[in-house]
């Protein structure tokens, strides 16, 4: 089995076809929701949040069949992610999907492999684990602290920790206060 560092990539990957949209709309859909699952398992094991269309992105191309996708391809596959979230986002009424485009171009997008509600659970056990429901960090702790060494937290976009911050804030269990710069904005904790 091929590998991109120590993620395993899935059979299909050597599958030629499956780095040309297929014409047939079942096959099509068969192949659109392996490239969806392929591209936010990657994305999670690697801690990638955005991708861009036009950069060079490993899932992309593969060079032992000398296959890459074509431009229409990658955004098939990446609208497809952004498609579920608009879906859910209707029947659920809250952003439940996993992916965004973060311009209007449709350049870059924004995967959520967790659900914002996810990275809110998240967000409340690392509060839990490290003691701070009554507590303040900065939300640049929150994101490359020491405590938050060795988890989901750890690195994550900014753009989803605001959102999840704030989806917390709604509900109470936090107060987020603006500092002289972004370094030192605060969380203070109510859980």
């Amino acid at each position: 089995m091929q590998a991109l560092g120590d993620f395993k990539l899935p059979q299909f990957f050597n599958y030629p076809p499956y780095f040309t949209l297929q014409p047939v709309r079942d096959t099509r859909d068969k192949q659109i929701q392996l490239w969806k699952e392929l591209i936010l398992d990657y994305c999670r094991t690697q801690k990638i949040f955005v991708i861009g269309l036009e950069e060079e992105f490993p899932l992309f191309a593969n060079p032992a069949i000398e296959r890459s996708l074509s431009h229409e391809a990658r955004e098939a596959f990446l609208s497809a992610l952004v498609s579920e979230a608009e879906c859910l986002n209707v029947l659920v009424l809250l952003k439940t999907g996993r992916a965004e485009w973060l311009d209007k171009g449709h350049k870059k997008c924004l995967l959520l492999w967790h659900r914002i509600q996810d990275w809110a659970d998240i967000i409340l056990n690392f509060v839990r684990e490290n003691g701070l429901e009554d507590g303040v960090t900065t939300i640049e702790e929150m994101r490359s602290g020491i405590e938050s060494r060795g988890t989901e937290l750890h690195g994550i976009d900014r753009t989803i920790l605001m959102r999840a911050l704030k989806l917390l804030e709604n509900k109470g269990k936090l107060a987020i206060f603006k500092g002289t710069s972004t370094d030192d904005e605060g969380v203070k904790f109510s859980v």
